[in-house]
C-alpha cells in the first residue's frame, strides 16, 4: 500500500533550511520505521534472505516558495535513522514478553552493540554534537550513557514522549559480577504494546505503561526460536549478556601489570590518577609487548619508536579488559631522539611491517658520526707500536669526523638544539706505577682544516704510550650520545732511551777490604738521565787519598766493569772508592791486656782480660762468627769464657767472678787465649795468682743460758726433742769468711740474716749476735723444720729440726665408736679413755694399775655387765658391754672419774627391740563389715618394747592371722594407718594381730568382727529362657533372660549391660570357659516394660547348620575379673523342607527308540534328598509319593513311560520337597544315541570340572577379600581408639629427649588429670618448666655448653631428696588438729609421671616441696590459720580458681595470680587419658587388644601375601589357563551337541515333583 502524506502540505509548507527537511524525515523515519520495514526492521541482512517485506511506503514533500521547485523524498529510502542504526549495529537479540492484567501484552526486543577494538559500536545519533578532538583524553566513552534502554511502540507507531529507562532485572547492578558493568550501557531495546494500553490524544505519550509493566503482577517471559520459556528472567539475561561479552566484544586485553602510577601530563588534576600501567596488550588478534617497535598512524610527524608501558585509568590489579588507553613510547632511533610520547593505543599501525619499521630506524642511524680519520700533514706519521727515541716531537695532527655514507660532519644531525661536536686529544703514559696524562688538548671544528692539533715535544719518559681521539659533545662534554660512544681512534707507541752523555759508579757487589781485590762497575747515561750502551774506546783512572789502587782490565757488557782493583796501607775514614769506606782485612794476629806476665785477683771477683784482633796491617779487623776463647789451667771444674768479636774486632773475657771451691792459700793458674775459626793465628798466654775470698762463707749457731759458760753448738739438720708449747731461747750465732777467719758483726752484714719462724727480728739484738726465740708448737704430732740464712750476693743456710713431746697429764678424753643404743641391748664397739696434757697430746702416764680406779656411771646403766680393760699396745683404756635399762628413750650422760679428773659423753638410747604389738585405739566390738569391703574406721596399731616404748623397727612384719580358716584378710598399708579388706560369710569372727621378725613372733590383740553380705557385689549369674521351644536352623532365639545375683540372694541392679555378653559355639559342654572361636552376642536394649535388674538377649539369629550348641553368660567385673555363668547345650533341628535334590550330580541320560531296553532305560535308580533352604536334612517324618513327569523343550512328541503315559509316581522311601529336574535326550535311533552318550559324558565331566574350580577360585577371592578386612579392621578399629584421642598436650618443644642420660624437660615429665589444676600448678613452677633435667652433671654440662648457657639443666644426681610420707600439716598423730574445708591435697600427690617414676619424684619433690592444692582463697586462708594457730610451719598455698598464697601469708597482686591456660602458650603439663577409659575399661583393655591386634594383624597380613603369592603362582596361573580351556571346550561341545539334536530329535527335561499327605 502506498501512502501520500501531501495533505501535510499545511503543516511542513513553512521556509525552512536544508538542515530541517533532514530532521523532519529523521523524525518521520523514527515514528514510521516498522510500518515502512515490518516487524523486523529495516535489517539489510534479513532483506537479502527474506522476500517478504512490507508493502508501505510513506511519501513526504516539502513545499517551499516559489520559484524552487517542491523537493519529494520517500521515507523507505532514508538510511540513517535510530532504529535503523540501532538494527544493523548490533549483533545479538534477547525477546520477551510482559503480561499484565487482562489482555495486556508488551512484547520487547533488547539488542547488544560490543565494543569493536577501539570504539563502540552504539549508534550515535547524527543530529547531535559530535567532538572531533582525537587528541583529548578519553577515559570511558558510555555507549549508551544514561539515555533509556527502551522506546516504545504502540501498535507499530513509535511514542516519542514515553521511554521506559530499565527494568530491574536488566538494570546495572551496583557490584561487579559475572558481566563487566559497562555491558548493560551496550544494550538497546523497544517495547511493542498492543491497544490494551491507552495513549494520549496526540499519540506522543502512553498514559500507564510504565506503570503497568513495573506492577508485581506483570509476568516477563523468555522468548526463543518463536517459544516462550517460564524462565527466572533476570538470569537468562545475565547469561545472555554474558554470552554476547565474550563473543562479540573485541576490546583491548592488558596484561602484566606492572602498578598505578600518576600522570603529570594530563591537564585535568582529577584524570591524573589513578592509571594503570601494563607490560602487554592484545588486541585484533595481536599482541604488543613492552620493548616492540611499532610506527604511529595520523600524527604529526609519523613517527616509529618502542613500547615503555601501557596505561589504563582506573585502579586495576591482574589482567584486565579495557575499551581503550594508551601507550608510552620511546622515539627510535634513540641515538637521535631521546623522547618519550604517550599516545592513544588507536594511534598504532597496525598495518605497520616489522622490515619497513627496521629500515626507518637504520636510516635515521646512518646520519650519526661513525668513524675517525687521522692524518699527518708533514708527513712524519707514527705507525702503531712504533719506538721514538726520548724527545722526538709528535705532529701535526690532522682529524676528520664522517659518518657511515664517508661524509664529514661537524654537529650531530638532532632535532631542536643544535649539537656541535669537539675532538679531545690525550697522550697516555704507561708507567710502572700506573698510567699518567702527559697531554691533553681539545680540538674545534674549522671549515679550512678540519680538527688540528700542533706538534707535541714532551714525549721523553720511557716506556709504552697510548694516544686516545675522542668525539666529544660541546654543550656537555660527553663522550656517549643515546647509551653509544661515539667515534674514537687509539693510537700505541713506546718511547726509549738515547745515546750516552754521562756515567755514574754503579754499587759495588761485596764490602771492600784491605788487600782483597774487588769490581768496580760503571753506568751510563743519555741526556733524560736514563741508563744507556757506554762508548767503545774509555780509559778508567783510579786515585785514593792515602791507600795505593791498582787494576787487571776493564770487561764490556750491559755495563762497563773495571776488574780486580786492590787497596794497600793503613785506613781512615777518608779512605772511599766511590761511596763505599774501605774495611780491614782478614785477622793476623792476636793482642791480650795487659800485656803483663802474672795477674793477681781474688777468688769471687772477676779477671778481666782484653783481646783485639788485628789484620795484616795492623788494622782491627772484623769478620762473621770470629769469636775468641779464653780457657784457665791448673785446676779442676775452671771455667772456659768466650767473646764475640764479629762487630768490633775487639772484647772482654773473664768478667765473671771466679769460684774455686776452697781457696785457703794462693793458687797459680795460666790463661789460654784462641781464634777457634782461625788456626794461622798463634794463641796467648798469660799466668793467674787467685787469693782466698774474704766474703762469709759460713754460718754457726749455739745455746748458751745467761750467766753460764756452756755452749750448746747445733750441727746443721740436727733433731732437737722438745718440750710441746715451751719456748726455745738464748739462740746466738756466728759468721766466718772463707779462709775460716771470724768476721765481726757490723749491722750491715747482720741485716741479712733470715728466720723462718718469725718475721719480727729486733735488730739490735741481731747485731750482737742474737736469734729471736722460738715457740714449739703445742701439739706433738710431727716434725717442724726450722731454717737460718745469710743473704748476701750468694747465700749461707743452717737448718735444724724440733720434735715436740707431750707435757703433764691434766685431763681425761674419751673417744665413742658408736653413739646410739637400743634399749636392753650392748653398744656396739668399744669406748676409749686417754690421758692428755692441756693441749689434747696423749700422755704415756697410764697403766694396768689404774683400770680398778677408773669410775663409770650413768642413769640406768647396768653397771654389771660393764667392762674395762688395759690395752697395752696402744696405752689408752677400753670400756665395753655398755647396756642401758629402763626409763623412756633419749640422750643418756655418761661419767667417766679419775682421781680429780672427770668427763662426760652423750649416748641416745632409742626404744629396744619390739616385743608386743598394742591396739591404740580400741573400738567397740564387735566391728560391723560389710564382706569384701574395709573397715569404716582404721585400726592403728603400735610396736612396743618390753618398757612399752614405741618402737620405730620398719623390718616387722605385721599380720592379720584370722582365728577361722573361711575368714580371708587383706591388709593394705597407707600411711600410719592399715586398711582391712574382709572376705567371708556372715557371722562373728575373731581377728587377731601377729608381728614376725624372721622366725621370731610378736603377740598382738585379738578383734571381733560382725562379717555383712555384700548387696552389690555379684555371684552368679542367673539364665531364663524357654527351653521347651524348638530351635530350628536361621530362626531366632528365644529371648535369654540373665540376673545377676548378690551375695545376700538379691539381683543386682547397678550393671553395665555393655559388661554382659552372650558366646556361642558348635560343641558340647566341656569345662567353664569357651573356645577362643566362640561366637560374642551383646546384651539387647532393655524395653520400658521389663524390670531394671533384668538383662535380655533378644534377636539373636540361630546358627543356620543344625547341630548340637553351647551358650555360656560372661559378666566383666573389670579389666581382669569375669564372672561365667553355666554352659548350657542348645539343639538346633533343621527347619521346615523346602527343596528335593540328588545326592550326587546324575550325568545326563540319552535313550532312543529302540526295541533294546537297556537303549530305552532313562535311570537305573536315583536318590533324591529332602533338604530345608540351608542344605540340612529335613525329610524326617514324611510320607508321601514322586511323581516324574517328561517334558519337552519343542514342540513335539513326548516320549512315553512304560505305562503309555509322560509322568509316573513312585513311593517315597527317603526323605523329600522342591521339584529337581533332569535333562536327558531321546533319538530316533540307536546309532546317533552312542555317539550323544559319548558326548554327554564328556559334557557332563566337563561341566563338573569347570564347577569346581569356579568354587575353587570363588573361595580365593572369598578369602582374600576376609583377610582384606580382617587385616584393616584390627588396624583401624583397634589403633584408631588408642591414639585419636583428644587430649591436653604440653606445647613446650624438646629437642634434648632422647639423647643420653637426658630424661627431658619439666612439662614433659608429668601429667595433671584436671584443668585447673594443670593451669595453677604449670604457672606456680613457670620458669622450671623449660628445665631439661638429666642423669649425670656430666650430660647437663654437655647441654650447658652446646647452648651457650643459655639452657636450664638440673641433674639428679646433685638433687638432694629424702623421702617424706608425712601427712598434711593438719593431721598430727594420724588424727587432724582442725577440720579443713576445701579439699587440701599436696600438689606433689596430683601429679602422674608416665615413665622414670622414681627420677620424677626426687625432681618434683625439689620443685615443688610441701606445697598444697585447695579449692578456692577462702579454703585457703582458713587452713593456713588453722595451721598456723596450732604452731605449725604451713607451706604455700594453690587454689584452683589459679590464686596462691605463699608460705610467708602473702597474697594478691597479679604476681599471685596465675593467668588463662591459653595465655601460657603451651608451657602446661599434659593431661593423662580419661579417668573413665583409664581406670574402668580403656587403657589395660585397649593396650592387650593393642598387643593382641599387632600380633594378629602381623599373622593376617603374613597369610594374606602368602595368598596372594600363591594366587600368583605358576601353579594356580595354570589351573586358570585350564580352567578357560575347559570352558573353551565346553562351549564348542554344546554347540556341538545342540546341532546333533538338531538332526536328531529333541531335549527333553525329567521333573521330579514330590507330594505328601
Amino acid at each position: 500500500m502506498f501512502m501520500n502524506l501531501s495533505c501535510l502540505k499545511k503543516t511542513l509548507s513553512f521556509c525552512c533550511s536544508i538542515c530541517c527537511h533532514q530532521c523532519c524525515l529523521y523524525n518521520f523515519r523514527h515514528t514510521y520505521h516498522y510500518y515502512i520495514h515490518g516487524v523486523d526492521g529495516n535489517d539489510q541482512e534479513k532483506i537479502r534472505i527474506n522476500d517478504h517485506v512490507s508493502n508501505i511506503d510513506i511519501q513526504i514533500t516539502l513545499l517551499e516558495r516559489s520559484p524552487r521547485i517542491p523537493r519529494v523524498m520517500n521515507l523507505r529510502e532514508v538510511e540513517n535513522d535510530m532504529q535503523t542504526l540501532y538494527i544493523n549495529s548490533s549483533f545479538s537479540t534477547f525477546e520477551f514478553k510482559a503480561t499484565g492484567a487482562g489482555d495486556s501484552l508488551v512484547e520487547g526486543l533488547i539488542r547488544y552493540h560490543p565494543f569493536l577494538y577501539d570504539r563502540e559500536t552504539y549508534p550515535v545519533d547524527p543530529y547531535a554534537l559530535e567532538d572531533e578532538d582525537e587528541d583529548c583524553v578519553i577515559l570511558n566513552s558510555e555507549a549508551r550513557g544514561k539515555r533509556p534502554i527502551f522506546e516504545c511502540f504502540w501498535n507499530g507507531r513509535l511514542i516519542p514522549y514515553t521511554t521506559v529507562s530499565e527494568f530491574e532485572w536488566c538494570a546495572r547492578p551496583k557490584k561487579a559480577g559475572a558481566v563487566p558493568l559497562e555491558c548493560y550501557n551496550r544494550i538497546s531495546g523497544v517495547l511493542f504494546a498492543n491497544d490494551r494500553f491507552q495513549v494520549s490524544t496526540n499519540k506522543l505519550t502512553f498514559m500507564d505503561l510504565e506503570l503497568q509493566l513495573r506492577d508485581n503482577n506483570t509476568i516477563f517471559t523468555r522468548v526463543h526460536n518463536g517459544q516462550e520459556l517460564r524462565v527466572k528472567i533476570e538470569r537468562e539475561f545475565t547469561n545472555w549478556l554474558k554470552e554476547c561479552h565474550e563473543r562479540f566484544d573485541k576490546q583491548v586485553m592488558f596484561q602484566g601489570f606492572l602498578g598505578s602510577t600518576t600522570r603529570t601530563d594530563v591537564a585535568t588534576k582529577r584524570l591524573q590518577s589513578p592509571w594503570a600501567q601494563f607490560h602487554t596488550i592484545k588486541w585484533d588478534s595481536k599482541t604488543y609487548k613492552k620493548g616492540q617497535c611499532v610506527k604511529s598512524v595520523k600524527t604529526n610527524p609519523v613517527f616509529v619508536g618502542s613500547i615503555v608501558k601501557f596505561l589504563l585509568y582506573g585502579e586495576h590489579e591482574g589482567d584486565v579488559y579495557g575499551t581503550g588507553g594508551y601507550v608510552q613510547i620511546a622515539l627510535e632511533p634513540k641515538e637521535l631522539y631521546d623522547e618519550l610520547r604517550i599516545v592513544p593505543i588507536s594511534k598504532i599501525d597496525r598495518l605497520a611491517a616489522a622490515a619497513t619499521i627496521k629500515k626507518k630506524i637504520e636510516d635515521e642511524l646512518a646520519k650519526l658520526p661513525d668513524q675517525l680519520r687521522v692524518t699527518w700533514p708533514e708527513g712524519n706519521a707514527w705507525a702503531e707500536n712504533e719506538a721514538r727515541p726520548a724527545g722526538t716531537p709528535m705532529g701535526p695532527v690532522k682529524v676528520e669526523i664522517l659518518n657511515k655514507k664517508g661524509d664529514s660532519m661537524s654537529r650531530l644531525p638532532v632535532a631542536g638544539t643544535t649539537k656541535k661536536l669537539l675532538i679531545e686529544l690525550k697522550v697516555i703514559w704507561h708507567s710502572p706505577k700506573g698510567d699518567v696524562q702527559t697531554n691533553s688538548h681539545i680540538g674545534v671544528h674549522s671549515s679550512k682544516w678540519e680538527y688540528w692539533f700542533k706538534p707535541m715535544e714532551n714525549l721523553s719518559k720511557l716506556g709504552k704510550y697510548t694516544l686516545h681521539l675522542q668525539t666529544m659533545l660541546s654543550d656537555n662534554s660527553a663522550s656517549e650520545w643515546a647509551g653509544k660512544r661515539l667515534p674514537n681512534h687509539t693510537l700505541k707507541f713506546s718511547i726509549k732511551e738515547g745515546e750516552a752523555v754521562s756515567f755514574v759508579l754503579g754499587i759495588i757487589s761485596s764490602p771492600v777490604h784491605v788487600g782483597v781485590p774487588f769490581s768496580i762497575p760503571l753506568d751510563f747515561r743519555d741526556e733524560f738521565d736514563y741508563p744507556t750502551q757506554p762508548p767503545c774506546d774509555i780509559k778508567p783512572q783510579l786515585e785514593c787519598s792515602s791507600l795505593q789502587l791498582s787494576y787487571e782490565g776493564i770487561a764490556f757488557g750491559t755495563t762497563c766493569v773495571i776488574r780486580n782493583v786492590r787497596a794497600m796501607g793503613q785506613i781512615s775514614h777518608q779512605n772511599k772508592v766511590g761511596s763505599d769506606i774501605y774495611l780491614p782485612g782478614p785477622p793476623h794476629t792476636l793482642v791480650v791486656l795487659p800485656d803483663g806476665d802474672v795477674l793477681s785477683v781474688e777468688n769471687r771477683t772477676p779477671a778481666n782480660f782484653r783481646v783485639e784482633v788485628h789484620d795484616e796491617y795492623q788494622n782491627i779487623t772484623t769478620q762473621p762468627k770470629l769469636t775468641v776463647r779464653c780457657q784457665l789451667l791448673g785446676a779442676p771444674d775452671l771455667p772456659v769464657d768466650v767473646v764475640d768479636c764479629s762487630n768490633t774486632g775487639s772484647g772482654l773475657l773473664l768478667t765473671k767472678p771466679l769460684l774455686l771451691k776452697t781457696v785457703n792459700a794462693e793458687q797459680i793458674l795460666t790463661a789460654k787465649f784462641n781464634i777457634p775459626n782461625h788456626r794461622t793465628v798463634a794463641c796467648v798466654e798469660r799466668q793467674l795468682r787467685v787469693l782466698p775470698s774474704s766474703r762469709i762463707s759460713r754460718l754457726e749457731i749455739y745455746r748458751q743460758e745467761e750467766g753460764s759458760d756452756d755452749v750448746m753448738v747445733l750441727q746443721n739438720a740436727e733433731r732437737i726433742d722438745w718440750t710441746a708449747g715451751d719456748t726455745l731461747g738464748n739462740l746466738c750465732f756466728r759468721l766466718y769468711d772463707e779462709g775460716n777467719r771470724l768476721v765481726s758483726l757490723r749491722p750491715k752484714l747482720t741485716s741479712m740474716i733470715k728466720v723462718n719462724w718469725t718475721a719480727d727480728i729486733n735488730a739490735e739484738e741481731l747485731s750482737q749476735g742474737k736469734l729471736p726465740p722460738l715457740s714449739v708448737p703445742s701439739q706433738a704430732q710431727r716434725e717442724h723444720f726450722y731454717h737460718v740464712s745469710f743473704h748476701d750476693q750468694h747465700t749461707v743456710n743452717f737448718s735444724f729440726i724440733i720434735v715436740p713431746r707431750p707435757d703433764e697429764p691434766e685431763r681425761l678424753r674419751v673417744n665413742l665408736s658408736e653413739s646410739t643404743v637400743k634399749m636392753g641391748e650392748i653398744l656396739s664397739g668399744n669406748i676409749y679413755v686417754e690421758l692428755v696434757d692441756q693441749y689434747g697430746n696423749k700422755t704415756d702416764c697410764l697403766n694396768a694399775d689404774i683400770v680398778k680406779t677408773l669410775s663409770v656411771s650413768a642413769d640406768g646403766l647396768d653397771k654389771s655387765a660393764l667392762a674395762v680393760e688395759w690395752q697395752a699396745s696402744s696405752g689408752r683404756l677400753s670400756v665395753c658391754r655398755v647396756r642401758f635399762v629402763g626409763g623412756t628413750p633419749g640422750p643418756r650422760e655418761l661419767c667417766f672419774k679419775y682421781q680429780d679428773m672427770m668427763e662426760f659423753v652423750r649416748i641416745e638410747v632409742t626404744a629396744g627391740p619390739p616385743v608386743q604389738i598394742k591396739l591404740l585405739e580400741k573400738p567397740e566390738m564387735p566391728l560391723q563389715v560389710v564382706n569384701g569391703q574395709g573397715l569404716d574406721a582404721p585400726l592403728v596399731v603400735q610396736l612396743c618394747d618390753e618398757w612399752g616404748n614405741p618402737s620405730p623397727d620398719q623390718r616387722i612384719e605385721i599380720m592379720m592371722k584370722a582365728l577361722m580358716p573361711k575368714l580371708k584378710v587383706h591388709l593394705r598399708e597407707e600411711r600410719s594407718c592399715h586398711i582391712l579388706t574382709i572376705s567371708v560369710y556372715e557371722g562373728v569372727h575373731q581377728l587377731q594381730f601377729q608381728g614376725s621378725f624372721g622366725r621370731k613372733g610378736i603377740p598382738g590383740p585379738v578383734v571381733k568382727l560382725n562379717l555383712i553380705p555384700d548387696p552389690n557385689k555379684p555371684v552368679e549369674l542367673s539364665i531364663k529362657y524357654d527351653s521347651a521351644a524348638s530351635l530350628h536352623a536361621g530362626d531366632i532365639f528365644p529371648v535369654f533372660t540373665v540376673i545377676v545375683i548378690s551375695e545376700d540372694g538379691t539381683p543386682v541392679r547397678n550393671i553395665c549391660p555393655a559388661n554382659l555378653s552372650m558366646l556361642l559355639w558348635k560343641g558340647t559342654v566341656s569345662g567353664s570357659y569357651p573356645p577362643s572361636t566362640a561366637s560374642t552376642l551383646k546384651c539387647s536394649k532393655r524395653k520400658d516394660t521389663e524390670n531394671d535388674d533384668c538383662f535380655c538377649f533378644r534377636d539373636k539369629q540361630i546358627p543356620e547348620l543344625a547341630g548340637q550348641y553351647v551358650v555360656q553368660f560372661v559378666l566383666a567385673l573389670d579389666e581382669t575379673k569375669h564372672l561365667w555363668s553355666k554352659q548350657t547345650p542348645l539343639n538346633v533341628v533343621a527347619n521346615k523342607a523346602v527343596k528335593l535334590a540328588p545326592e550326587a550330580p546324575a550325568s545326563t541320560p540319552v535313550v532312543s527308540n529302540s526295541s533294546n531296553r537297556t537303549n530305552r532305560t532313562l535311570l537305573d535308580s536315583l536318590n533324591l534328598k529332602i533338604m530345608d533352604q540351608y542344605g540340612n536334612a529335613a525329610g524326617e517324618g514324611l510320607d508321601g509319593k514322586v511323581i516324574v513327569t517328561v517334558k519337552g523343550t519343542g514342540d513335539v512328541a513326548l516320549p512315553l513311560f512304560e505305562n503309555g503315559e509322560t509322568s509316573v509316581s513312585y513311593r517315597s522311601v527317603m526323605e523329600v520337597c522342591s521339584n529337581p529336574c533332569l535333562i536327558f535326550w531321546s533319538l530316533s535311533d540307536a546309532e546317533n544315541q552312542k555317539v550323544i552318550v559319548s558326548l554327554s559324558k564328556k559334557k557332563d565331566r566337563l561341566s563338573q570340572t569347570v564347577l569346581m574350580y569356579q568354587e575353587f577360585f570363588d573361595t580365593n577371592n572369598q578369602l582374600t577379600s576376609e583377610l582384606e578386612c580382617r587385616h584393616c579392621r584390627f588396624w583401624f578399629t583397634i589403633l584408631t581408639k588408642i591414639e585419636n584421642q583428644p587430649l591436653r598436650k604440653c606445647g613446650i618443644s624438646d629437642p634434648f629427649k632422647g639423647s643420653p642420660q637426658v630424661l627431658g624437660k619439666v612439662g614433659h615429665l608429668a601429667q595433671v588429670e584436671d584443668d585447673d589444676a594443670a593451669k595453677v600448678i604449670s604457672w606456680h613452677i613457670l620458669g622450671d618448666m623449660d628445665c631439661v633435667v638429666t642423669e649425670t652433671t656430666s650430660a647437663a654440662k654437655k647441654i650447658y655448653d652446646d647452648t651457650q648457657g643459655r639452657q636450664q639443666v638440673i641433674p639428679l644426681e646433685t638433687v638432694f631428696w629424702r623421702p617424706n610420707d608425712r601427712p598434711l600439716p593438719h593431721i598430727r598423730n594420724g588424727s587432724p588438729l582442725f577440720r579443713p574445708i576445701g579439699n587440701p591435697e599436696f600438689v606433689k600427690d596430683m601429679l602422674i609421671f608416665p615413665e622414670h617414676v622414681e627420677s620424677c619424684n626426687k625432681v618434683f619433690a625439689s620443685l615443688l616441696g610441701d606445697t598444697i592444692l585447695i579449692d578456692d582463697l577462702d579454703s585457703a586462708n582458713h587452713y593456713r590459720r588453722g595451721v598456723v594457730q596450732n604452731k605449725m610451719q604451713c607451706p604455700t598455698l594453690l587454689t584452683r580458681q589459679g590464686e596462691r598464697i605463699r608460705s610467708n601469708g602473702k597474697f594478691g597482686g597479679l604476681q599471685n595470680k596465675a593467668p588463662s591456660i591459653e595465655k601460657l602458650r603451651g608451657q602446661v603439663f599434659g593431661a593423662p587419658l580419661p579417668k573413665e577409659y583409664n581406670r574402668i575399661r580403656h587403657q589395660m583393655e585397649l593396650l592387650q587388644q593393642c598387643c593382641v591386634a599387632m600380633q594378629k594383624a602381623s599373622e593376617v597380613r603374613s597369610e594374606y601375601n602368602s595368598h596372594l603369592e600363591h594366587l600368583q603362582s605358576p601353579e594356580m596361573k595354570q589351573k586358570q589357563q585350564d580352567l578357560q580351556q575347559q570352558e573353551q571346550e565346553l562351549r564348542e561341545l554344546e554347540e556341538t551337541l545342540g546341532m546333533c539334536f538338531w538332526h536328531c530329535r529333541a531335549a527333553y527335561f525329567l521333573n521330579a515333583k514330590p507330594e505328601f499327605r
